[in-house]
């Protein structure tokens, strides 16, 4: 594998030079035979890579052609002297050119004084215009080069790359001596600058290789972190080819074989990219994604997509060249740059020291004779946080000793004690659980965690590989116990320091979601795959019993607060049975927190953490009343009645207004409002009462409250298109409905509660914004008759390409003598509005909707009835309802 100047292989099969040059010899204008030519050449490379040829060869023999046919166009051109020369330089400098890849050109003249070079050169660049060529040029004298690569390394950069085309080979010589390590950019300079550009082209891609729509060249583990270990290597070595790098010891047969196929199948994805899109993109988006994957062979099976197939092999790749990125550029940094330094050198134990803040091993055979120091070594460093990382030179045993990690070892006993020994540390379990999956090691020993290891869900909710949203999950755990979470996370702080075995989290969140991509209930295998794992590392029975439970139900208290009502006292009783004990409860809810923030950073909000906080408190009461002695309804209503009172008559409020009002509301309204929330509408009814516009009251967590969302509360007299108006004027305003509470008073008035977010999901707080939503209410809600534009704002590109099918399910809820609508459908402005018009269309009363938007799709969660107050019991009025919800929503 060449490293840069590739030496080609003249491929005459991809294009007659010898015929093209009698053609042009015989046309009265050179441009057609030109585009011509370059239209020619490009099809044949596009048939031959539709037809599986070697992506190298098209890649290559695309600059070879191109070589050749500058060539020609320089002699077109009158030239006074040889002072000038054409040089590839950058990607095509290193023969790399894809079918829309810029052809960087360097004009280099031998002296400062350009004027006898100026019309020959303007008409050269004029004519590679016109035959259609997409061309980055520079005119540089030997003396501008020299000065210019001093004073930027991008330029210098560019330089090294460069390559003779046309003009006389010395000129070329002359300007490599004058951009000379010996004379500027040394080595070491030159390596920390372009380190310093990758760490901050890594910034802005969130030091992740793990990206929905990754690009290929700027993203971790990209073509840029190849050309990186190829830039760094030119400027130390002088090298032309990988090869003589293995050679020097800076890289090994084994790192290789990793950059030469990871640049192979990158490579193949870049010249689709170009072809699909008919320019240069590098941007793997979605709109591309299943075209490329179908392109490559990959079909749908029943657990995976091809899209999911082919974006895990892009993922396994690019994870392996970040880590070998790491490696080398460590490598190089330790063991070539800072050779002579004098590092302090400190012994853990026989096996291991560190130096220089970094642990290594003390003999280079210690993996391949005591195969535990693989795990050990994980161990130490999380017993000692002083360690900064692994020493490039051990990284590299690891990797060529990880093969030694097969059944016998796993079995192991030694084996499994250091392992749970690791899990049972007081340090940063998860930091060192990372560094193992990035060395390859936590694969090899979980392969059940291998197997997940790249595996994307193709979809807009998870964001991350199962492998990278778990231990995102994990090192969210160790977050929480932070003194700083307790501002972001007060309860899940508060309980990381009560629970009696954190290793039971750390197994639970590494098997929670493995189970995936292997058909069936992913949290069913994965409660069965920890419980083998449980058996082998001797994990006690009790412990076994309560990491399954936790894997088997790891989703539970998310759908309960997300999904059901959770001011139902009987959805309460249900949940806590589920749980059944209090410890399990506190577990499951830091996991669960956990589960969500590691998902997708946008799905914790205020009103989702007020939501479990709320489920978890009446969970942890029902538990401690006993699940044997639940709280009946009429007690519910009577105790919040009575504290609702209390409060009215504190603050002055006339006992009999009180009755008067709450005379005429049913006993749901007591279950579905607290007593500070009752206490609040009375006194705002009571106050407004002679007014003839719509009350809207709007409530807004206080600056120091995390938890909540911002609450509007409509009274007004009751007609049936008040919630469609309702969510259509708040669509207008930009704001999410999250949750929907609706009461019809026996007198026919409304108390209709709404929790709304801003469009970054926050809860809206500022008094101006505020006061904006109350007028604008009020003004839409006076007459509901004139109802409210519903948003048709253009759908956003990333959610076209998602076919999120429409999915009614409807059941009863007997308890609450109303019926569940659940409702899943792409995402899209004005749906709840939609819906709204539906349930109007169709003569049917909302009593509660819960909301949520997960990604591309949503799934609500509608309690509804006729408008006579019955469940929607009758089959043909269900399916012609479902049949209508699908008939909207579905376009």
């Amino acid at each position: 594998m060449l490293l840069h100047h590739y030496r080609f292989v003249a491929d005459e099969t991809l294009f007659d030079f010898d015929s093209f040059r009698q053609e042009l010899a015989g046309s009265r204008s050179p441009i057609a035979p030109f585009k011509a030519a370059l239209r020619d050449i490009q099809m044949r490379l596009d048939e031959r890579f539709r037809n599986g040829a070697d992506i190298r060869a098209l890649v290559h023999g695309r600059a070879w052609c191109l070589d050749r046919l500058l060539a020609i166009a320089w002699e077109q051109h009158d030239w006074p002297d040889d002072g000038v020369a054409l040089l590839a330089v950058g990607g095509y400098g290193r023969g790399e050119l894809h079918p829309h890849s810029d052809v960087d050109l360097l004009l280099l003249l031998r002296h400062d004084d350009d004027t006898p070079y100026r019309e020959p050169l303007t008409a050269f660049i004029t004519f590679l215009w016109d035959i259609g060529l997409e061309i980055g040029h520079s005119v540089r004298s030997l003396a501008d080069c020299e000065r210019e690569a001093e004073a930027d390394v991008t330029v210098i950069t560019n330089l090294l790359e460069s390559r003779l085309i046309a003009g006389t080979q010395d000129l070329r010589e002359a300007m490599r001596e004058r951009i000379d390590s010996s004379r500027i950019w040394p080595s070491d300079r030159f390596f920390e600058a372009k380190w310093q550009e990758q760490i901050a082209r890594h910034y802005r891609y969130n030091n992740s290789e793990y990206h929905l729509e990754p690009n290929l060249k700027s993203s971790p583990g990209g073509l840029r972190d190849i050309q990186m270990i190829g830039w760094v290597a030119k400027r130390h070595f002088g090298t032309e080819r990988y090869e003589d790098i293995v050679a020097s010891g800076f890289m090994n047969d084994a790192e290789l074989r990793i950059l030469s196929q990871g640049q192979a199948f990158l490579w193949q994805v870049r010249y689709a990219l170009h072809m699909l899109t008919d320019r240069a993109e590098d941007r793997l988006l979605f709109d591309h994604q299943r075209t490329i994957a179908e392109m490559f062979g990959f079909r749908d099976t029943p657990e995976r997509l091809a899209v999911e197939q082919f974006m895990k092999r892009y993922y396994r790749h690019v994870t392996a060249l970040a880590g070998l990125n790491d490696m080398l550029l460590q490598h190089f940094d330790e063991v070539i740059l800072r050779r002579s330094e004098s590092l302090a050198t400190v012994k853990l134990n026989e096996r291991f020291e560190t130096k220089g803040g970094y642990i290594q091993v003390r003999s280079r055979n210690l993996f391949r004779e005591r195969p535990a120091a693989m795990l050990e070594l994980f161990l130490l460093m999380s017993r000692h946080p002083e360690i900064e990382g692994v020493r490039a030179d051990t990284i590299r045993l690891i990797r060529d000793h990880r093969h030694h990690i097969d059944d016998h070892y796993r079995d192991d006993p030694r084996h499994q004690r250091l392992f749970m020994a690791l899990l049972r540390s007081t340090g940063n379990v998860p930091r060192q659980l990372r560094r193992m999956n990035r060395y390859g090691v936590l694969g090899k020993y979980l392969p059940e965690f291998g197997r997940a290891v790249g595996l994307m869900q193709h979809d807009l909710f998870h964001i991350y590989t199962v492998d990278a949203h778990t231990l995102r999950l994990l090192k969210c755990i160790h977050r929480f116990r932070h003194p700083l979470a307790k501002e972001e996370f007060p309860v899940a702080a508060q309980l990381i320091h009560q629970l009696p075995k954190l290793e039971i989290l750390w197994i639970a969140g590494l098997f929670h979601d493995i189970g995936k991509g292997r058909g069936g209930d992913h949290s069913l295998i994965g409660a069965r795959d920890v419980e083998h794992f449980c058996h082998r590392h001797h994990v006690p029975a009790h412990d076994t019993r309560l990491v399954s439970w936790l894997v088997e139900h790891h989703l539970a208290m998310s759908m309960t607060a997300q999904k059901r009502d959770i001011t139902d006292p009987d959805v309460i009783r249900d949940f806590a049975r589920t749980v059944r004990d209090e410890s399990r409860l506190d577990y499951l809810y830091v996991l669960t927190v956990a589960d969500i923030n590691a998902t997708n950073p946008t799905l914790w909000n205020g009103w989702r953490a007020s939501l479990l906080r709320q489920l978890y408190t009446e969970t942890k009461r029902a538990l401690r009343r006993g699940l044997n002695n639940p709280p009946e309804r009429d007690d519910w209503v009577r105790e919040t009645r009575a504290e609702a009172r209390s409060l009215l008559l504190t603050i002055g409020i006339d006992s009999q207004q009180i009755d008067k009002l709450w005379d005429s509301l049913g006993e749901d309204y007591f279950l579905q409002y607290a007593p500070s929330e009752i206490v609040w509408q009375t006194q705002g009814i009571l106050a407004h009462r002679e007014s003839p516009l719509p009350l809207v009251l709007i409530s807004a967590p206080t600056s120091d409250m995390a938890e909540g969302g911002t609450k509007v509360f409509i009274h007004t007299r009751s007609v049936d298109d008040l919630f469609a108006a309702t969510a259509a004027a708040m669509e207008q305003l930009g704001l999410s409905i999250h949750d929907a509470r609706i009461a019809t008073s026996n007198n026919d008035w409304t108390l209709n509660t709404f929790i709304v977010l801003d469009d970054q999901g926050q809860a809206i707080r500022d008094p101006a914004r505020i006061e904006e939503m109350h007028r604008h209410l009020v003004e839409e809600l006076d007459d509901p008759d004139d109802y409210p534009q519903i948003v048709t704002r253009h759908t956003p590109r990333q959610l076209k390409h998602f076919k999120v099918p429409t999915e009614v399910l409807i059941e009863q809820d007997p308890a609450n003598e109303r019926t569940l609508l659940e409702l899943t459908a792409p995402d899209r402005p004005g749906l709840l509005a939609r819906v709204g018009q539906i349930f109007m269309e169709q003569d049917i009363a909302l009593s509660a909707a819960k909301i949520a938007t997960l990604g591309e799709r949503v799934e609500d969660v509608f309690f509804i009835t006729t408008k006579a107050g019955e469940p929607l019991t009758d089959p043909e009025r269900q399916q012609q309802l479902r049949e209508r919800l699908i008939e909207v929503l579905g376009v």
